[in-house]
């Protein structure tokens, strides 16, 4: 009898020590969406060499909020690096409606995750989230590709806290995900069969 499919939605995913492909070592992925059909999510701890002032630069836009200004702009995933995926809180009164910007996903029970220009354009004017992170890219699975990496001790898997994807240090995000399952960092190996 097959098992119950697994819906890892709204659900940090953390590399295990030694994940052999370096694109996702050390990494923190938040699951925005996972179906029978695939997995997509961003990766929430590592920024990379540009600023959100200057990703607006690039797109015409002037970013006139202090707090973001200086704030990185993080690889979300090697699939389209080229576009930017904005992961916000959810707007609004829970109502369910999420129109606020043309292509927004709500994620149940979690964020939001817009790709159109619009939640830029909001946030350029001072208006839009509070908390967002900007990724360029996303990490994306096809059908029982993570369940199958999961199985084979790639990642753990714990409830998305959002405290850690907008208030904690990049630095600690790794380490704090982990924290959510009881884990100290230390005690993890690299290798099956070792304590």
């Amino acid at each position: 009898m097959a098992g119950e499919p697994i819906n890892l939605t709204n659900q940090f995913l953390i590399a295990m020590p030694g994940m052999a492909d370096g694109t996702f070592a050390g990494s923190v992925v938040y699951l925005c969406e996972h179906t029978e059909k695939g997995a997509l999510g961003l990766v929430i701890n590592k920024p990379i060499d540009i600023k959100l002032k200057n990703l607006f630069e690039k797109v015409e836009l002037t970013l006139d909020r202090d707090d973001l200004a200086e704030e990185p702009v993080f690889f979300g995933g090697p699939v389209q690096t080229e576009r930017g995926f904005v992961l916000h809180e959810p707007l609004g009164g829970g109502d369910g409606e999420g129109g606020h910007y043309n292509s927004t996903l709500q994620i149940p029970g979690g964020l939001e995750m817009t790709t159109s220009k619009d939640v830029l354009e909001a946030l350029a004017h001072g208006a839009g989230p509070k908390k967002v992170l900007v990724t360029l890219g996303y990490s994306g699975w096809g059908a029982g590709q993570l369940e199958d990496e999961i199985g084979r001790n790639g990642w753990l898997t714990v409830n998305a806290e959002p405290g850690i994807i907008f208030d904690t240090p990049v630095e600690q995000r790794y380490e704090r995900a982990l924290s959510l399952l009881g884990i100290d960092p230390r005690m993890l190996s690299q290798e099956a069969g070792h304590a």
